[in-house]
């Protein structure tokens, strides 16, 4: 008995299907053969009453009032295979060749009423008495006058009948045969499917409780094997988001007790007081440095989080991208100045290059992408700016000539809570964020990088036309730019250099 499951499903809808088309083709195939025997009996006896009608001139010509005229048509129409009958047209037997009604019956059967009306009767039963099933074919004859008999032949088909079960057994023997071969080829079929699946839920069985190592092994095909690949990818990227977010926990946990340790130690030493104004003041200033770092900690996970949600709320306009990269640059200015990096902008001052979107993500974005350039380049290098448009596209990109990365990493440098190195700081989400948030704004961002030789990020995002910008621009292009407050060269021909 095959146990509940998938296997008995297969089987038993397999069986039940091939079952029921048996059964069917069967059926139409006993009615067919029937039909085809019982059509042979009934053409042959028409055929002889066709036949025998010819040989009923000379009798027509004689008085066929006497039985010695029934005895000649009993002759004359006799044959061999049937019991042939006379009947008047009420349907009383006149004569018959061998009796199987007792002298003188009336018959009242289907193929006699068919014969009166002018027809080929034919009638299929069980004869009174013998109980035996037997065909009746009869047609009327009109030798002139009033001499109208009706002619009906008598067969037997028990012999056609027990041919008929032979074959219906026979049959019945091959759909056994054939339901046995079917139901062999189910199992294995079911077998071949589910064995697999059991194999992959053992295993997944496993990996819910914790052993990540398993995999799936077998080379399966088609949607199994795809299932087994796709299981045991889930659980190699379980894997990788575990060491991720364990290397994630370590890194965040230094990064946050590096700032409180501070705001503690110096907590405490301006609270037991002796110390002068200027040694507070420092205090103070530590105190609220680290506390900005923690905020912003907290915000770029907060920001994560909603982007992972998508509840990031975008404030979109005409925004400036040669302004955003110019703020950037003096955002970070302090921080070069620090490594003696030197920031230059290549890019054409009479235009604002405008794009529709949030101006504070954006920067949030371009201020991600130079911090980690200022981050990871060497002291007194050069980091590159540049802004200008290609194909109805703001093409912004930010070059280094620092550490760079490998290629084995630069997969996935934009993976969240991925560090290239733990020891520069930072949760890992810096570049998650960034891409989400230019994909917010419709836009792409690339990376290439050689490792030792720097790397360049370039973002594009969609231009805004100039008959887009309107009079808005010009006004805002008035005023004097972030550049001509900080002393940036103001002269077009040349690059922007911090």
């Amino acid at each position: 008995m095959i146990k509940k499951g998938i296997t008995r499903q297969i089987v038993l809808h397999y069986f039940i299907v091939v079952l029921l088309a048996l059964l069917l083709v069967e059926f139409i195939f006993m009615l067919a053969v029937q039909r085809y025997y019982y059509e042979s009996i009934y053409n042959t006896i028409s055929s002889h009453i066709s036949m025998s009608k010819d040989f009923l001139e000379p009798i027509a010509r004689e008085d066929n009032a006497d039985n010695g005229n029934l005895s000649k048509l009993l002759t004359n129409l006799n044959f061999s295979r049937a019991e042939l009958e006379i009947l008047d047209l009420n349907g009383r037997v006149l004569a018959s060749s061998a009796a199987f009604e007792s002298d003188r019956a009336v018959l009242q059967t289907s193929d006699i009423m068919q014969a009166m009306n002018g027809n080929t009767g034919r009638w299929v039963g069980r004869q009174p008495g013998t109980g035996e099933q037997v065909m009746a074919v009869s047609q009327k004859i009109d030798l002139g006058g009033e001499n109208t008999y009706i002619v009906r032949y008598l067969t037997s088909l028990e012999n056609v009948n027990s041919k008929l079960l032979v074959m219906g057994l026979l049959a019945v023997a091959v759909g056994v045969a054939v339901l046995a071969i079917v139901l062999i080829i189910s199992i294995g079929m079911a077998n071949s499917i589910v064995r697999p699946i059991n194999n992959i839920t053992a295993v997944s069985a496993q990996m819910a409780r914790g052993r990540l190592d398993v995999r799936v092994k077998g080379n399966y095909k088609h949607e199994l094997g795809e299932l087994a690949s796709t299981l045991n990818f889930m659980a190699h990227e379980i894997v990788r988001s575990n060491q991720i977010k364990d290397d994630f926990i370590s890194s965040i946990s230094h990064e946050l007790r590096t700032p409180l340790t501070s705001i503690k130690g110096w907590s405490e030493t301006l609270d037991s007081g002796g110390y002068d104004p200027d040694e507070t003041r420092i205090g103070m200033s530590i105190i609220s440095k680290e506390t900005e770092r923690l905020i912003g900690l907290v915000e770029e996970m907060l920001d994560f989080s909603k982007l992972q949600q998508n509840q990031m709320k975008l404030v979109k306009g005409t925004v400036s991208i040669r302004e955003i990269v110019q703020e950037t640059m003096l955002n970070v200015w302090a921080k070069a100045e620090q490594k003696q990096i030197h920031l230059k902008l290549d890019t054409d001052e009479n235009r604002a290059f405008n794009v529709f979107g949030d101006g504070n993500r954006l920067k949030q974005v371009f201020l991600n992408i130079v911090d980690n350039a200022i981050k990871f380049s060497h002291e007194n290098s050069w980091i590159y700016l540049s802004v200008k448009e290609e194909d109805g596209k703001i093409i912004a990109a930010v070059q280094d000539t620092g550490i760079g990365i490998s290629e084995e990493h630069l997969i996935k440098v934009r993976d969240r809570f991925f560090q290239v190195d733990h020891q520069n700081g930072g949760t890992g989400l810096g570049l998650a964020i960034t891409q989400e948030l230019v994909e917010l704004h419709e836009g792409t961002i690339i990376m290439q990088s050689e490792l030792g030789s720097g790397t360049t990020v370039t973002i594009a995002l969609p231009a805004l036309p100039e008959e887009e910008m309107g009079s808005e621009y010009q006004a805002d292009d008035s005023t004097p730019g972030p550049g001509s407050e900080t002393g940036i060269q103001q002269n077009p021909s040349d690059p922007k250099e911090v």
